[in-house]
């Protein structure tokens, strides 16, 4: 009897894992989908998936191909079983010269250890990029008192008050001798925790690149190389971070349970859309990393109860999806990814 209930146990437990699997795909999912230009994992995953950023946990990687993880226009993307269990999987062409060995009569053939090897570059993102490409390279948050410390824009050529690319200008400082280049930030606004009050950092708004070609005394004169806005006096230089940028983002959930809001959303506007960039008041401080993927809500309603009297909150309710591409120590920057309906500063941020 014991041996039968331990069977039907087993059987019961792997019929749940296979439901949870099968939990994970979206109702009317194609059985393959062929990648086109402009497509990003995140588009190809949601087409298969409930919840597009667990696509890692059904990807399945096929040997046969060099790096599967960098996907191509042509490749083909199809859903399988093995032992019960749905995967994803890819096939790739390649289109080649008509007459070549190895090509077809539409002059495609499978990928096999003969074929050529595509461009990296030609490969779609995981995530829209070109979203926050210019983002990425431009602000930061900084600490109490940087920006008052650091040396600060004059004029340019001429007695100029506004400089642009190409420009001469002068900066007044103290310069560090061993960096050339200085990123040129704008004060912005500084934060606090919108609940504990705790300062959490200054916004430090990227407006252009220059390069130091002398100094004399405490007066440098610069090269202007990039402008994202006009450079005025008072404006603030900063040395120029050496950081790469990433390039590929791949969603996860957060190692730890988050509760965070939007604080604030890039561009100053208070209404927050799909590919929005905004701000949350959580950083490396409380375990977050770049790549988290975590679920928006909007605070529930006040509503009258006409039977008991008086009023009570709703629950709140899941409104879109961000995923964090950089963190600071007690912040990060994050895309918003969904929005099902009209997002907003003060809104929550929670685990997915």
């Amino acid at each position: 009897m014991k041996k039968i209930l331990l069977a039907v146990a087993a059987a019961s437990l792997i019929s749940f894992f296979s439901w949870a699997d099968d939990a994970l795909l979206k109702t009317g999912h194609p059985d393959e989908y062929t990648v086109k230009k402009g497509d990003t994992l995140w588009d190809i995953s949601g087409t298969f998936l409930n919840s597009p950023w667990l696509w890692p946990e059904i990807w399945h990687v096929n040997p046969q191909i060099e790096n599967p993880h960098l996907i191509f226009p042509g490749d083909l993307i199809k859903l399988i079983y093995l032992d019960g269990q749905p995967r994803l999987t890819l096939e790739r062409t390649l289109k080649m010269v008509p007459g070549e060995r190895g090509a077809g009569m539409n002059g495609a053939t499978k990928l096999s250890p003969s074929i050529r090897v595509q461009s990296t570059e030609e490969a779609i993102s995981t995530i829209p990029l070109d979203k926050i490409d210019a983002f990425l390279s431009r602000s930061r948050i900084v600490a109490q008192g940087d920006l008052e410390a650091a040396p600060y824009m004059l004029a340019g050529q001429q007695q100029h008050v506004i400089v642009g690319a190409g420009d001469r200008a002068y900066a007044r400082g103290e310069f560090d001798a061993n960096y050339s280049n200085y990123s040129v930030y704008r004060q912005g606004q500084v934060f606090k925790d919108p609940v504990t009050k705790e300062f959490l950092g200054v916004y430090a708004q990227g407006i252009g690149t220059v390069a130091v070609t002398k100094v004399d005394s405490e007066v440098a004169t610069l090269d202007v190389l990039r402008t994202y806005e006009e450079i005025r006096p008072g404006d603030k230089l900063l040395p120029s971070e050496d950081r790469s940028v990433d390039s590929v983002f791949f969603p996860s959930a957060p190692d730890v349970e988050i509760e965070a809001q939007i604080i604030a959303v890039e561009g100053g506007v208070s209404q927050v859309g799909k590919y929005n960039t905004v701000i949350i008041n959580r950083g490396e401080r409380e375990g977050l990393q770049i790549g988290n993927v975590m679920a928006i809500y909007k605070k529930g309603e006040v509503v009258a109860d006409r039977v008991k009297g008086g009023k009570i909150a709703l629950p709140d309710e899941r409104a879109g999806l961000l995923m964090v591409f950089r963190t600071f120590e007690k912040m990060s920057f994050a895309l918003v990814l969904e929005a099902d309906r009209a997002l907003a500063v003060n809104d929550k941020v929670r685990n997915p």
